[in-house]
């Protein structure tokens, strides 16, 4: 099968190309080339600078030959969604849209975006969504900024719409190796500096979010690509169960062999730099049956392996931006005697 890809060159995508390869499909990769990650040699590059989010050209020679599949791996918003399916319909077989889970009216609820009561959890696919759209809009410097366009509600409705075939997939919280984040780092990064204890704000530590390990999330990615059944679905990706966040803290800590303990505090005695930025009253656990029926879809790696990796090669970095300083270790510090009676 002849897949060409859009973007695919960061987190994601370089998982997701090499086991595209390793099946024998060909696979044509559109991008800035600002990232030349390791690929198989038989990865087909196109270049150019109009490739820079949002995508909205998309120049003829991607059709040479014509792909069979198109993967969009960072639709914006409503116009380069649908730029990619005026470019490709009547050229390609189907389209697969990366999509996300803050499209749920969930979201919106634990953003303050939505009012109401919480939502039952776990999410299908067919939850409500959000009513008020561009959640992140506030944060963009302005109409420039591809945060300003962000939705992927307009994204679903654009690829959906029947001009050409689609599939919408709607990823979780997605960690592992190479990961820009650094989402598990926090925890990881106490738990090697020996840290007694994880302080976690009471209501964040029973509060829950689907995570997918990088690895697993490509694997369905490719399910999706590869598998016609997909045609016109949308799927939920990410882990089969959802741990609240302590347990998910306490399983990084066994894998690991850290002897601390997790520690929930209320708001007022969390530390500032620890404190929820929101109110996490409301859950993201998205319920991922659908995949796994319709399309056989199974995790690859194993939850602890994925851990293992991730641990390793978060420990492999240099500092980051997440890493806690003696002003946070001390904030912490102040918080355990507190909680353990010695203040």
């Amino acid at each position: 099968m002849r897949v060409l890809i859009i973007g695919g060159t960061n987190f994601i995508g370089p998982y997701v190309v090499t086991l595209l390869d390793q099946l024998g499909h060909e696979v044509t990769l559109y991008h800035r080339g600002q990232h030349e990650p390791e690929l198989p040699p038989a990865v087909r590059h196109i270049h150019s600078p109009r490739a820079g989010i949002p995508v909205l050209h998309l120049p003829s020679s991607l059709s040479d030959p014509p792909p069979e599949v198109v993967l969009h791996m960072f639709p914006v918003g409503e116009d380069d969604a649908r730029a990619a399916v005026a470019r490709f319909a009547g050229v390609a077989r189907r389209m697969v849209a990366i999509s996300s889970g803050d499209v749920y009216r969930a979201y919106g609820l634990l953003l303050g975006m939505e009012a109401g009561a919480p939502e039952a959890v776990p999410l299908a696919e067919d939850a409500p969504l959000r009513e008020t759209l561009f959640p992140y809009r506030h944060r963009a410097t302005g109409p420039t900024d591809w945060m300003y366009h962000y939705e992927k509600i307009l994204v679903e409705r654009a690829v959906l719409e029947g001009r050409i075939p689609g599939t919408v997939l709607r990823l979780p919280v997605v960690y592992g190796p190479g990961d820009p984040y650094h989402r598990l780092r926090p925890y990881i990064v106490r738990m090697g500096h020996h840290r007694p204890a994880i302080l976690l704000e009471s209501a964040a530590a029973s509060w829950s979010w689907t995570h997918g390990y990088v690895e697993d999330v490509a694997l369905a990615i490719v399910r999706a690509v590869t598998d016609e059944r997909a045609t016109g679905k949308v799927y939920n990706v990410g882990e089969p169960v959802t741990p609240a966040t302590a347990d998910r803290v306490r399983r990084i800590g066994d894998v690991m062999g850290w002897r601390g303990t997790v520690v929930p505090l209320s708001r007022e005695r969390t530390p500032e730099h620890l404190r929820a930025p929101f109110e996490p009253r409301q859950d993201l656990t998205t319920d991922t049956g659908r995949i796994r029926a319709e399309l056989g879809f199974d995790e690859g790696v194993s939850a602890d392996e994925g851990l293992r990796r991730t641990i390793e090669w978060e420990r492999s970095q240099p500092s980051s931006s997440v890493d806690p300083g003696p002003a946070e270790y001390a904030a912490e510090d102040a918080a355990l005697r507190y909680y353990a009676g010695v203040d």
